[in-house]
């Protein structure tokens, strides 16, 4: 897969989180889950963090969670990241129980709080990347 190396901002893609992001592209979130243990666990990984087992499968997460903390972020000189200011970075409690950090999109800096229910919707980068950021619950889920 090839990957544009003057963007800076994008996830390298190697074979354990290649199925995550076929998935992205699919609009479909994937967390992995330990069969030993039944621990949900994210960003995906090829053991499970909690007891170390390597027997651990792929599942399709709701796409819901909460936003557990927040930073609106004013400055940041880096490309792509100037171009996208001020911007909402996020930690997300999904309801299958991992945290994931993300971007919360499609509310305004002042309307994002803790605790706010949010909902996946995926943004298309390049061809081969999508990245899954959260909205407002209620919002749909696709951005243009």
């Amino acid at each position: 897969m090839a990957i544009d190396n003057e963007r800076t901002d994008l996830p390298v893609i190697d074979s354990s989180t290649q199925p995550f992001w076929e998935a992205a592209r699919e609009g479909v979130l994937l967390i992995r889950r330990c069969n030993a243990c039944n621990e949900a666990f994210f960003y995906p990984r090829p053991f499970c963090p909690s007891c170390w087992s390597p027997d651990v499968g792929w599942e399709a997460a709701s796409g819901m969670g909460q936003v557990y903390t927040y930073s609106i972020v004013y400055s940041n000189d880096l490309p792509p990241f100037s171009g996208r200011l001020p911007y909402i970075a996020a930690v997300v409690d999904l309801d299958e129980g991992p945290r994931m950090m993300t971007n919360v999109v499609g509310c305004g800096v002042t309307d994002v709080h803790v605790g706010m229910r949010v909902t996946v919707a995926f943004e298309e980068e390049t061809d081969e990347v999508t990245l899954p950021r959260f909205r407002p619950f209620g919002i749909p889920t696709e951005l243009p």
